[in-house]
């Protein structure tokens, strides 16, 4: 089990949290070797140990950066990777249907199947890549990644980013163009989905599995900062897909020109140009068998 004490959940008591773990995993028969992490980026090369090591489950608990961390350390392995909620948002259990609580959340893997999945990739300008399980975002949600204080984050959770995000409304937006299928689109913001769960309780791509080979890819016109909160309206009211300036396409990989700011699976990942596509990568994820 690759344990982040520093996520969302978890980091107000780590050792209490992580010994509760421990004990409900056993009730499910699961003895874990924990492999603690001491910064950012360590997933990776701790799942890759644990692989090395001949580890049967990859679990990790954390936010859904661990996961991201873990998941690149992890690809073409045939070793299943399953995830348990201690992040902020939790985007991957909440999609899966294994929730937001941890007991229930662990209840849940004794029903779940093995199951292989494409990876999304990102690509930037250097030729330097990433792979992404969840979805790759350019220009809005981005920007809030970027200028999202850590400190509010810790204190206050997913409200730190509505807070950074009703700050934007003062700025236009940058604009940028997207290349899909031969198409150029002008938008503010583009999400290149494998999840239909955004921030973990939101849904933008409707559309989008992980069990697809496709992305959904949901592109918003518009530099005005107040029309974008008019589509957030519509992600809340879970019709933003049928709004005026919203365009939902589905391809394999997205072409990013400009300078945009960039997320993967939530987390800062540079500025365009850049690509997102379906990477050559596949992961073995543990599911309920009814996803999909």
């Amino acid at each position: 089990m690759i344990f982040n004490p520093a996520a969302g959940k978890i980091r107000r008591n780590p050792e209490l949290i992580l010994q509760r773990t421990i004990e409900a995993l056993r009730g499910v028969s699961l003895k874990p070797r924990v492999l603690t992490t001491r910064g950012p980026g360590e997933a990776t090369a701790l799942a890759n140990q644990a692989i090395a090591e001949g580890a049967d489950l990859v679990l990790v608990f954390g936010g859904d950066g661990t996961i991201n961390e873990a998941a690149n350390g992890m690809v073409n392995s045939r070793v299943p990777l399953a995830a348990l909620p201690g992040g902020t948002a939790n985007v991957l259990t909440m999609e899966l249907g294994l929730g937001n609580r941890l007991e229930r959340a662990i209840e849940r893997l004794e029903d779940c199947v093995e199951r292989r999945v494409a990876l999304g990739r990102l690509t930037d300008a250097r030729g330097a890549s990433r792979y992404f399980l969840m979805m790759g975002g350019a220009g809005l949600d981005a920007k809030i990644v970027y200028d999202l204080n850590p400190d509010l984050k810790a204190r206050t959770g997913k409200l730190a980013y509505w807070v950074t995000g009703f700050s934007q409304i003062a700025h236009p937006l940058e604009e940028f163009e997207v290349k899909v299928g031969g198409e150029v689109y002008r938008c503010g913001f583009a999400l290149a989905a494998r999840v239909c769960n955004y921030g973990g309780d939101l849904a933008i791509a409707c559309g989008a599995s992980l069990t697809s080979d496709e992305f959904e890819i949901v592109l918003f016109e518009g530099a005005n900062p107040l029309r974008y909160a008019w589509y957030m309206l519509g992600v809340l009211g879970r019709r933003v897909q049928s709004m005026r300036g919203v365009r939902t396409l589905r391809a394999r990989s997205v072409q990013l020109a400009g300078s945009v700011h960039l997320q993967i699976d939530g987390e800062y990942a540079g500025r365009s140009p850049a690509c997102f596509e379906i990477g050559p990568g596949t992961l073995t994820l543990l599911m309920p068998p009814t996803y999909g």
